[in-house]
């Protein structure tokens, strides 16, 4: 074998000929990721645009100046060759061409999201935030898919907002939420992927010696008769509620409407009152003496409730993680 060695010299210009051809490549493609993440930050604020409807209340949702967002947002426009908002002194809508960027921009920003996550949740144990959008009737249970998740994973926290159902789609499809938990047979619900959790009954809520209070159980026919407190006919679960009246030839005549389950129940609890509300809802509040929980029969109504979340592979870790709770909980749901 030869003892050749190379000289310092000729050493020193290889280290620093490599030096150059590395830095030059670190160079440009630090310049590349930063022109991509640079165009994912422009698309956030498309979104949030999307989200606010509003020049002004979009930037300071994003923590930039209006100025900025309107640079940021040209600079899009110039990117793509296509003009994507509708300006005028104030914010108009999207060009068919910005719809159409705005389907791509969630695509992307929620892959860019979850790429983010799952390499954090490689060099790090699973943490970060789920913000959950509910429907009102499922709210009591949604401990029961926090409580074990938790149990497992303590660094991880939760945010849970009630809305519609329209809402929880609405949240999803623009990044608002991860996760919703919603109706998921009864209207249409678009391209989400869904895990079923139980079916919701219904039970009239009302005092014992009030009409039909002493039954062990009750027709929709019946409940017709009944001067009722419901939810406002913007809830999926008044609308069913309405169906199922209307399919008895009744129709509900509320006495008082609300948004609010707490607002609903409070009144009932005076033993002045009756409601219509899902059954796993009723034994959540453990009712008092004051009330009574009576199944609605003929017909039976019930419908599937279950989580959804957006179409997408691979789930991001937090995401998957809570899939598997909520595919173990759910027997016990039923």
């Amino acid at each position: 074998m030869s003892n050749f060695r190379p000289s310092d010299a000729v050493l020193k210009y290889w280290r620093l000929h490599a030096r150059a051809i590395c830095g030059t490549w670190a160079t440009a493609h630090t310049a590349k990721f930063r022109g991509i993440f640079s165009v994912i930050d422009k698309l956030e604020l498309l979104l949030a645009l999307a989200k606010e409807r509003h020049f002004g209340r979009a930037a300071e949702a994003c923590g930039v100046t209006q100025p900025t967002m309107s640079t940021s947002l040209k600079q899009l426009e110039e990117i793509l060759g296509v003009m994507l908002v509708q300006r005028g002194s104030r914010f108009q809508g999207f060009t068919p061409e910005g719809e159409r960027t705005l389907d791509w921009a969630r695509r992307i920003v929620g892959d860019a999201r979850a790429m983010r996550q799952e390499i954090n949740s490689l060099k790090d144990k699973l943490s970060g935030e789920i913000r959950i959008a509910a429907i009102p009737t499922v709210l009591g249970m949604v401990a029961q898919l926090t409580t074990p998740y938790r149990a497992r994973y303590p660094d991880v926290r939760f945010r849970i907002q009630s809305c519609t159902s329209a809402d929880v789609l609405g949240l999803l499809e623009n990044l608002e939420v991860d996760a919703g938990l919603t109706y998921i047979e009864n209207e249409p619900i678009g391209k989400v992927r869904t895990i079923p959790l139980y079916n919701e009954s219904y039970r009239l809520l009302t005092a014992p010696d009030a009409m039909f209070g002493d039954r062990k159980q009750v027709t929709w026919k019946e409940v017709g008769q009944v001067p009722l407190c419901l939810l406002t006919p913007d809830m999926q679960n008044r609308r069913i509620i309405d169906r199922a009246l209307a399919s008895v030839g009744a129709e509900a005549t509320p006495t008082l409407t609300s948004n609010s389950l707490l607002v609903l129940y409070t009144h009932v609890k005076t033993g002045r009152w009756a409601s219509v509300m899902p059954a796993k809802l009723a034994e959540t509040l453990g009712l008092a003496d004051s009330v009574r929980s009576i199944p609605i029969v003929d017909p039976v109504v019930d419908y599937s409730i279950g989580m959804v979340i957006p179409q997408r592979d691979p789930m991001t870790p937090l995401i998957a993680a809570l899939v598997q709770v909520a595919r173990e909980v759910a027997p016990t749901l039923a």
